[in-house]
């Protein structure tokens, strides 16, 4: 009649602990589910998916500037491996030429990576800088 205490204590925390496991693996379930169909939608009213069907309009010129500029051109675009940014001369037209085809050891970037007016937006915000 001696029952040891341990048993089912261990019994339940092993079937609490695999309960939330369940439900949170469950939830992570619904909320990648939920993303894909609205991601589906957006790219099924533009077609393919081209690069200004993808621009929210909402585009953050700076941020995308500290994220793929910033490492070459410096951290407030006045220079580094590559030229200066930052109260940029370069004529807009130019400018778009050089991100879209590259420049020596820049990379290029396409239409699905900067849409065309959210290039003319980071044009702008080099040149206020």
């Amino acid at each position: 009649m001696n029952r040891n205490p341990i048993v089912p204590f261990i019994l339940i925390i092993f079937l609490g602990i695999g309960l939330v496991f369940l439900l949170s693996s469950q939830g992570a379930n619904e909320e990648e589910g939920g993303g894909e169909e609205t991601a589906s939608e957006e790219g099924g009213e533009g077609g393919e998916g081209g690069g200004e069907e993808a621009s929210s309009g909402d585009f953050d010129a700076e941020g995308f500037a500290r994220d793929n500029c910033a490492s070459c051109h410096g951290q407030d675009f006045s220079g580094g491996m590559g030229p200066a940014l930052a109260g940029t001369s370069l004529a807009e037209e130019d400018f778009t030429t050089t991100v879209r085809e590259g420049q020596g050891s820049m990379p290029a970037f396409s239409q699905d990576q900067i849409a065309d007016e959210d290039l003319s937006t980071l044009y702008q915000f080099f040149s206020e800088q």
